[in-house]
């Protein structure tokens, strides 16, 4: 249209950041807004309120140059493309840090009560460890590791032979029943660090020795005896 007047825009390309949410935007605004008129896009884009966020202003070297605290300003007079505009809004909730969130616990009995859980599906089939082989089996362990920890006592030299390791020697530091596990456990002092820890277990302590000479069997995998410390002659030899 004959003496139509065209005005081309100009904008200023910016990152914005902050601290309602962790991802980062970059978007491109009209250089003749006010800051004011930022701020109510900024609140799209963030989540944060227009009335309470704070903007602070940060160079390519991410180093904070000032902030934005006049409303009225007009942002080709405040502001460059290429720098980033980070927001903080105080009165915002971060939904992103679940830190303080109350979280949900299902106490084992309610867990128990359930008919759409994993459990109540492997009991319905009779699976894992609700196979009445399996009950059978591992009820015979646990009569098996009952019955040898009665015999062993703390002090006793051992020697552990765990199923896929090599046997281990050491001293009985505990016998009993513990926290962690169901069932009769033997608490072992090895002689060389073949352990998993130094006799404290989820916080709990059981024994003492130091880090990595420490080890909980089933006692049916222990045999206790004239076991004495293994001696090292590596270095008679070359």
């Amino acid at each position: 249209m004959s003496g139509a007047i065209v005005t081309e825009i100009d904008y200023i390309k910016l990152a914005i950041s902050s601290t309602v949410s962790s991802v980062a935007a970059e978007r491109r605004f009209p250089s003749h807004i006010t800051v004011r008129e930022l701020k109510r896009k900024l609140e799209m884009i963030t989540g944060a309120s227009m009335d309470t966020m704070k903007i602070e202003i940060f160079n390519d070297q991410n180093k904070s140059i000032g902030k934005l605290t006049d409303d009225d300003a007009i942002l080709k007079n405040v502001l460059t493309s290429d720098i980033r505009l980070h927001v903080t809004d105080p009165s915002a909730a971060n939904f992103e840090d679940v830190s303080e969130v109350q979280k949900y616990e299902m106490t084992k009995e309610d867990y128990e009560k359930r008919e759409d859980s994993v459990q109540a599906f492997k009991k319905r089939n009779k699976m894992g460890r609700f196979n009445p082989e399996v009950q059978a089996k591992l009820a015979k362990q646990a009569e098996e590791n009952k019955e040898r920890a009665l015999k062993m006592k703390v002090g006793d030299r051992c020697e552990a032979r765990t199923p896929n390791q090599p046997a281990r020697r050491g001293e009985v530091a505990f016998v009993g029943e513990v926290e962690f596990k169901d069932g009769h456990w033997v608490g072992i002092k090895f002689d060389e660090p073949v352990g998993k820890h130094d006799g404290m277990v989820e916080g709990k302590r059981y024994f003492k020795c130091n880090n990595k000479y420490g080890a909980f069997c089933q006692p049916r995998f222990v045999e206790v005896g004239d076991f004495p410390p293994e001696l090292d002659f590596s270095d008679d030899e070359i």
